[in-house]
């Protein structure tokens, strides 16, 4: 239990003024009258789910892990199931970069599963949330984990498997996710491994190869989601075309910082394109990213 009164349950309706997400419950066939959070749900629509595999290899969770701080970075959350593994790795890497993370229970909202990843789940709680279609009580029945991952791929706007056995229920969360329209990636792995059939699985089924952030940006469809600014078109400047998304962004950027949106603007780049270019920008040490989602150019005061 993790209850307190400083993170009271607050029930939202699929569609309510929570956060722009609820309403993606609403693809479900069977989407939850309620779901019951604890904490403070991310204002943004693009969520990211990592799920996985509770017997990950060390591979597996620093892929897990550098994808969840990746994208904290470029302020998209992260969903997942607070499982061992990959989902933990996920959720604790997300905190870890200063983003944000939704953890979805198979159980109450007020009951942490596993119970030894307690500690993690009030860490989650000062930065994200606890999420489920209960309000209290551990998991009830065999299908507890599954009604729970059908959460987690609705709420997600893209979802990421990164390693899961032939029979994971990270696949069930893939397979519902594709039955609501939603991109699944499939991160590859060593085929000597049973956890790199599920992967290899969903390859064969359509699924995106995922080698990194770039590919999960790839899968996000701005105006799918509802999100792309007005001042965006389909269409970058030919300048833009010419010099390259970094140069561009480059040039645009100072030592105060710009939101994303803004950068977008300025340099008539479309969203997926501004923030691969931050992320590439931010690995060679010439852009930073700032708290709300603002980024700077590195070296400028």
């Amino acid at each position: 239990m993790v209850e307190n009164a400083a993170d009271p349950t607050v029930a939202h309706t699929p569609g309510g003024a929570g956060s722009p997400a609820l309403s993606r419950l609403l693809d479900l066939v069977d989407p939850p009258d309620f779901l019951y959070v604890r904490g403070r749900l991310p204002e943004g629509a693009r969520w990211i789910a990592i799920v996985g595999s509770r017997a990950a290899s060390r591979y597996g969770l620093v892929v897990a892990a550098r994808l969840a701080e990746d994208l904290a970075h470029l302020d998209l959350p992260i969903v997942s199931g607070l499982a061992h593994g990959v989902d933990a790795a996920a959720h604790r890497a997300a905190l870890e970069a200063g983003g944000h993370t939704v953890a979805v229970l198979p159980g109450g909202v007020d009951t942490v599963v596993p119970a030894f990843h307690r500690d993690l789940a009030r860490d989650i709680l000062a930065r994200g949330a606890l999420a489920s279609e209960y309000a209290s009580g551990p998991p009830f029945g065999p299908g507890a984990f599954v009604r729970r991952n059908r959460l987690i791929a609705a709420l997600a706007s893209v979802v990421v498997v990164v390693e899961a056995a032939s029979r994971s229920g990270a696949l069930v969360t893939a397979r519902i996710a594709a039955q609501i329209g939603r991109p699944v990636l499939a991160v590859p792995g060593d085929l000597d491994r049973p956890t790199s059939m599920g992967p290899l699985d969903l390859l064969r089924s359509g699924a995106r190869p995922c080698g990194g952030v770039a590919d999960v940006l790839a899968a996000l469809d701005p105006e799918s989601e509802g999100e792309r600014p007005a001042h965006t078109t389909k269409t970058t400047s030919p300048m833009t075309s010419q010099i390259g998304p970094e140069s561009a962004l480059l040039a645009r950027l100072d030592g105060t910082g710009r939101t994303v949106d803004e950068l977008a603007h300025a340099a008539g780049l479309e969203l997926p394109a501004v923030l691969d270019g931050l992320l590439r920008l931010e690995w060679s040490g010439l852009a930073r990213a700032l708290p709300g989602g603002r980024w700077r150019r590195e070296g400028v005061a």
